[in-house]
């Protein structure tokens, strides 16, 4: 039988040829392609990488269907019991989840039913007791309809201000992130900074704090580092806009050198930056511990690290040569989509507080 006729398909920056794809066979080949044997990083943590980078990016979204364990080994070449340990990992981390008789699958990022379902469990049980009140004072449900409706036209109620706590890798990287959330809040709202490793050594959550905000992958990590009630929402992060035009300008020629921090991320920062800037062919990969870092710096035209090894890379870079930071900044569609309406229903749920302290 003759192959259908190859189309081009992309991962984070790396171009391929494949036969034509269902978007479950082309999440498959993204992956496997993904994986950089040449890393000297295992593959199951690369793998683990790729996947928890894929949902903080959006790249795999919300309800999106994975590969069951035997279909991506074999097609990534590796061993079975390495893709079950990744998949088992991330179901603990509440990333992803599996439904019995259909697959695995991305969750979303919540132990239980997550919060949109949890607030409208909430309310659905105070329009039952409002409508068994109603019935016990002898108002009939098309009066307490109407009352309801006629709320709803008046629109949102003034509340006081939200304040939230962004939770990220380093701090100067997490209050840019924070000043990025900052133009979609409301006046008067406030978003102060921590991370991960100071809230795991024992540093007090910053409180009063109404919501918590963090990366999507980091999300079931963080649950377990904040106070019990306050909730916690996962953004993705999208390459900033400066970091993509400065990789479209540099130079063809050059030696392009890049420094990863966290070893799981490694293998995805060579194509991240091959899909701003396909037109350099000279690229090699670097982790922040490597020991012939220095060495390897010396010898590149351009070095782009990750947020966070910054001091690190200028230290040992020659002063001639050009740095830049391959910069993350929170994905506007997904503070749109899943901040804003958590603010939103806890704006209402402060109303409803102040209105009937009861």
């Amino acid at each position: 039988m003759p192959k259908p006729e190859p189309t081009s398909v992309a991962y984070e920056g790396t171009r391929y040829k494949e036969a034509e794809q269902t978007p479950d066979e082309r999440i498959v080949a993204n992956l496997a392609a993904a994986l950089d044997r040449s890393l000297p990083v295992p593959l199951g943590i690369q793998l683990r990488g790729l996947i928890e980078f894929g949902i903080a990016l959006g790249e795999l979204p919300t309800g999106q269907r994975l590969p069951s364990v035997r279909e991506l080994a074999e097609r990534a070449g590796i061993a079975h019991m390495t893709v079950a340990t990744v998949y088992r990992e991330l179901r603990e981390a509440g990333l992803i989840e599996s439904k019995p008789g259909a697959g695995t699958y991305v969750g979303d990022g919540h132990s239980s039913d997550g919060l949109r379902s949890s607030a409208i469990r909430k309310i659905q049980n105070r329009i039952e007791t409002l409508f068994n009140e109603a019935e016990q004072l002898g108002l009939a449900p098309s009066v307490v309809s109407s009352l309801v409706n006629a709320r709803a036209a008046r629109g949102p109620t003034p509340s006081r201000a939200l304040r939230l706590v962004m939770v990220g890798n380093f701090v100067d990287t997490t209050r840019q992130y924070a000043n990025r959330i900052q133009e979609y809040l409301g006046a008067g709202d406030t978003i102060m900074v921590t991370t991960v490793d100071a809230l795991h050594a024992g540093e007090t959550f910053p409180l009063p704090c109404d919501v918590c905000v963090t990366l999507a992958h980091r999300r079931g990590e963080v649950e377990h580092l904040v106070p019990t009630g306050i909730p916690v929402v996962g953004l993705s992060f999208i390459p900033a806009e400066e970091t993509r035009a400065q990789l479209a300008m540099i130079d063809p020629m050059a030696r392009i050198g890049i420094v990863s921090i966290f070893p799981e991320f490694t293998a995805l920062m060579k194509p991240g930056v091959l899909r701003f800037a396909p037109h350099v062919s000279d690229v090699d990969v670097r982790l922040i511990t490597a020991p012939d870092l220095g060495a390897f710096l010396s010898q590149v035209d351009v070095a782009i690290y990750a947020s966070g090894a910054e001091a690190t890379v200028r230290k040992m870079l020659p002063k001639n040569r050009q740095a830049m930071e391959f910069r993350y900044v929170p994905d506007p569609h997904a503070i749109r989509a899943t901040l804003l309406p958590v603010l939103e229903r806890l704006r209402s749920s402060i109303v409803t507080q102040e209105e009937d302290p009861s």
